[in-house]
């Protein structure tokens, strides 16, 4: 049984990349959905500044902190290699900073770097907004799915 410190730290685990989970499935949901329905000019003016806004202390420390903390759970487990969870722990890790935070960094944060150097009202940004829509959503489905799981493995490794 996982206990002390240890404990502690992965139960920061499961809220931090559960936290996360929940609001990538937010926008998969619905947030993405309601963009697509607006005219292109305004959805990519909105996702823009949704894209500014997320950029807030708060987001950023449960998001990034969230990476630090997987880190530090994959190499307590490695260092320490207990005799429980050590599988659900390294998934766990690997999920989410491969799947979630990875993916982000690779796949959604260049897309909305291209969609930030568009005017919203021209021809070139009303096209590339077709494609974003579909592609930006489909990989922040996928970091969703990576960040459930994390959060479910990290809770199997305490049961």
């Amino acid at each position: 049984m996982i206990d002390g410190p240890y404990f502690v730290l992965v139960l920061l685990g499961v809220l931090g990349t559960g936290l996360v989970a929940g609001v990538f499935c937010g926008f998969s949901a619905f947030v993405m959905r309601g963009l697509a329905s607006l005219p292109p000019a305004q959805g990519v003016a909105a996702m823009n500044a949704i894209n500014r806004a997320a950029l807030t202390p708060a987001f950023m420390l449960v998001f990034a902190g969230s990476a630090v903390l997987c880190a530090i759970i994959a190499v307590v487990t490695f260092v320490l290699w207990p005799d429980d969870g050590t599988v659900e722990l390294l998934l766990g890790s690997a999920l989410y900073l491969f799947g979630s935070f990875g993916l982000t960094v690779v796949a959604n944060v260049p897309r909305n770097e291209a969609l930030a150097r568009l005017e919203p009202g021209t021809a070139e940004a009303a096209s590339y907004w077709q494609v974003y829509l579909r592609e930006w959503t489909l990989w922040n489905h996928v970091r969703t799915l990576a960040s459930a799981a994390a959060a479910l493995v990290y809770v199997l490794a305490l049961s």
